[in-house]
């Protein structure tokens, strides 16, 4: 199951984001730093390892983001943010440049399932078999239609999805797992903490307090002027030339419950595609030779044709002195790109945002995706523009987008953003391993 190799085989290639926003060094010290980036290394070195092996792009990047939704340090799975009304909804997404009828799949109003990022997976591998129906073959209560999967739909939320979860045998949870006290700190310090119990108050005995630690111990920074609204993601391009973007996010802080963002939306917070270029062939422009020119030396015909350019235009030409020559065959490219982005995912869904990058790149001549992703998610971009007179106020527009480019095999890793800061980990083209927070090193 999955797709085939490509004819032309793809050095691996890995991104890895953990968010983004109004992150500075006055509110994000470098002992915090330290943290995340060990974290993030960690993770970079065991996907690598995986996509080295052969591990395909899909699998790889659902580890990866399997590892980040099991660390309280970022807004997804165990960490998520809380909603307005104190509780966790989260939101997943999972797809492929090809090899999966689906191709992308989202969930969202996740409460109970462990990890989501798995269960978008299932959704995607499941597809190859799901009914082709739309209707209830399974009779009525059967959320799956009888197929035992989510038959064509690419997203789905809430009960229903928790449903199949269940039905497929992943591991489900308690709400309360996901919960930190980091989280709810912030979240009593977004809506003010008069209006707000305690975490002690919340969670009750001592001995529940330590099922719920973070781990992260006495390490805080300003809440009031970073609330986490980012998403985590990994994008890899794998050994058989298929690209795979994973993404899984807790949403913003203090979000109102049922708000739906970009993260689990096909195209908004995450894409996939790959196409093919056909090459034409080179000709050498038909040069028409006048019978006046034909008789002259090539030397002084040269020179003649450049003094007196119109010349053939007042003679008659002859078409069997005109030249055509084929210089090169053509031949087929193939092409992709997969993104996945992070911030204020309001912003993202308006503009749709990692889509028209992808666009971009794929219809306008020789626009790499590297100047596509600037184009919206760098600075005076088309995400910072969708904020208007907020921008700087109220975290609209805010964010990054990280990704991969693939022409004819080879991989790209992409970047950018218009805030303060964005987790990224990378290996770079001589194969090192990169870790930034800032947009110069911290």
């Amino acid at each position: 199951m999955g797709p085939a190799p490509l004819r032309t085989s793809s050095r691996p290639r890995i991104i890895i984001h953990g968010g983004a926003g109004n992150i500075t060094r006055a509110n994000f010290p470098l002992s915090a730093w330290s943290l995340y980036r060990t974290s993030l290394l960690n993770i970079l070195r065991s996907t690598s390892a995986l996509l080295a092996s052969g591990t395909s792009a899909l699998d790889a990047a659902t580890s990866a983001v399997t590892s980040l939704e099991e660390n309280p340090l970022f807004n997804c799975g165990k960490g998520a943010v809380f909603t307005r009304a104190g509780t966790i909804e989260l939101e997943a997404s999972v797809m492929v440049s090809r090899g999966y009828r689906k191709r992308g799949v989202g969930v969202a109003l996740v409460k109970k399932v462990r990890n989501p990022i798995k269960l978008a997976r299932e959704m995607l591998v499941r597809g190859e078999t799901d009914g082709n129906g739309g209707g209830n073959e399974g009779g009525d209560g059967d959320p799956a239609g009888g197929s035992g999967g989510a038959q064509g739909h690419c997203f789905l939320s809430g009960p229903t999805v928790e449903q199949l979860a269940e039905g497929w045998g992943l591991e489900m949870c308690e709400e309360k797992w996901h919960w930190t006290k980091k989280r709810w700190e912030e979240h009593r310090r977004g809506l003010g903490d008069e209006q707000v119990p305690s975490w002690d108050e919340v969670v009750g005995q001592r001995d529940v307090e330590k099922l719920f630690d973070d781990g992260m111990g006495d390490l805080d920074w300003d809440g009031k002027e970073y609330l986490p609204q980012g998403t985590v993601g990994c994008v890899c391009l794998d050994q058989y030339g298929t690209l795979c973007v994973a993404t899984s996010t807790g949403g913003l802080t203090n979000k109102l419950p049922g708000r739906i963002g970009d993260t689990p939306t096909l195209g908004a917070g995450f894409w996939a595609e790959q196409w093919e270029v056909h090459s034409a062939p080179l000709f050498r422009q038909p040069q028409p030779v006048s019978p006046l020119q034909a008789m002259l030396p090539d030397g002084l015909r040269e020179t003649i044709s450049a003094c007196i350019p119109s010349l053939a235009g007042y003679l008659p030409l002859s078409a069997s002195t005109s030249t055509f020559q084929d210089e090169k065959r053509p031949r087929t490219i193939t092409c992709g790109a997969a993104m996945s982005g992070t911030g204020n995912g309001d912003s993202f869904l308006r503009i749709n945002a990692v889509r028209t990058a992808a666009a971009i790149s794929r219809f306008t001549p020789n626009r790499s995706l590297s100047l596509a992703v600037k184009q919206i998610a760098g600075p005076g971009g088309e995400l910072e523009a969708s904020a208007g007179d907020r921008w700087g106020k109220t975290g609209e527009g805010e964010g990054g987008i990280i990704g991969i480019e693939v022409v004819d095999g080879k991989g790209e890793v992409v970047f950018d953003f218009n805030c303060g800061g964005m987790f990224r980990v990378w290996v770079d083209d001589k194969g090192r391993e990169r870790a930034m927070v800032f947009k110069e090193e911290y």
